[in-house]
């Protein structure tokens, strides 16, 4: 069995961090709202208040638009390399879609905002994300193998 070698990046997690804060500061202060990726995507596909869609989408935008800012600062697109097949992939990005429904919300909007709030239910959400990713990261890399 290989290991699989994680690479360790302090200051762009760090860049990347105080961008996320601030675009979260910035959304609560200008429209009032929390910055929760999966509640802003849903409600920009399946509809919600009258003249909710517009932050929506300029949230969106600027989410794919962020590789397209590095391609244009740095002349190349980040390096993403995820070490797994895609129906890994789609079975992944299934189970979050059922956890963020039980959990009512995901990892931005428990991890960020609402533990900046003092939210008990996003810190019991927060603790719940971080256990089962250890015992998950456990399991696939010294169990199963992968």
């Amino acid at each position: 069995m290989t290991g699989v070698e994680t690479e360790f990046t302090p200051l762009q997690s760090l860049a990347g961090g105080v961008l996320i804060g601030l675009s979260a500061v910035l959304l609560m202060f200008f429209q009032g709202k929390i910055m929760g990726a999966t509640g802003i995507l849903s409600g920009l596909i399946a509809g919600t208040a009258p003249g909710d869609r517009g932050w929506r989408a300029a949230m969106v935008a600027g989410m794919i638009a962020g590789p397209l800012l590095v391609l244009a600062v740095t002349g190349q697109m980040p390096v993403v390399d995820v070490p797994v097949s895609w129906p890994m992939i789609l079975a992944g990005g299934f189970i979050v879609g059922i956890g963020v429904t039980f959990g009512s919300g995901c990892t931005s909007g428990h991890g960020v905002c609402g533990n900046a709030r003092l939210s008990p239910r996003s810190m019991v959400a927060t603790v719940t994300f971080m256990i089962t990713c250890g015992i998950t990261v456990y399991v696939i890399r010294h169990l199963v193998g992968g």
